[in-house]
């Protein structure tokens, strides 16, 4: 079962690791590809969301968010200019060329040779904004024929607000609520092998709760 992770150096390392990483994929797109861009580790990782299954590898979570762009529609081509910039960065830093899934760019599983050992890697999502704030992932939907593949916005429900809403939670001092049904509802999905809720869904759901629990 989840649970979250409480070594307080580990946790800072990869923080301070992988957001490194993110910030060079940034500034790599901007100067390849002429592509505006912003990291966010999913949650805030300064809000203390980051979990852990059991003893397994950690997985970090990034919204990579784009700003900027010349044509949002090309969606084949974000995705690939964002694949080709997250190989470079990994290269340089000595990782592993990233793996293409539905959602996201992965990286393979790394560990520090000094201090805690678990394995831990980077999910990159892609993401952007539209006028009235709602978030929309960027979906590549495989068929096994590269050719009949597609690659589309996707809404993510009820993401309009989102930064409001937690920022709000965590003033009026309901941040606590926050992690624990975020954590009761990593670990529901868990136990129905449900695949279809990401980390970024599970804490746009949670936050959506306890917003409308007491502010509507």
């Amino acid at each position: 079962m989840y649970h979250y992770i409480d070594d307080k150096e580990f946790l800072s390392r990869i923080r301070s690791l992988c957001g490194g990483i993110m910030q060079d994929l940034c500034h790599t797109l901007k100067e390849e590809y002429d592509i505006g861009a912003s990291p966010c580790l999913v949650g805030s990782g300064a809000r203390n969301l980051i979990t852990q299954n059991e003893n397994n590898p950690v997985d970090l979570d990034y919204n990579l968010e784009i700003v900027r762009i010349e044509d949002w529609k090309d969606c084949k081509n974000i995705k690939e200019y964002v694949r080709k910039a997250f190989g470079i960065v990994l290269n340089e830093h000595g990782w592993s060329d990233c793996k293409d899934s539905t959602s996201a760019l992965t990286t393979k599983k790394r560990c520090f040779t000094k201090g805690n050992h678990t394995e831990f890697s980077i999910d990159v999502c892609i993401t952007r904004r539209d006028v009235d704030g709602n978030y929309y992932r960027l979906i590549h939907e495989k068929t096994g024929i590269t050719y009949f593949d597609r690659w589309y916005w996707n809404l993510a429900p009820n993401s309009k607000g989102l930064s409001k809403k937690s920022q709000k939670l965590k003033q009026k001092g309901y941040w606590s609520e926050v992690r624990d049904t975020y954590l009761e509802k990593k670990n529901k999905y868990l136990r129905s092998r449900d695949q279809n809720h990401p980390s970024f869904i599970v804490y746009l759901e949670t936050v959506n709760e306890i917003y409308y629990k007491y502010f509507h």
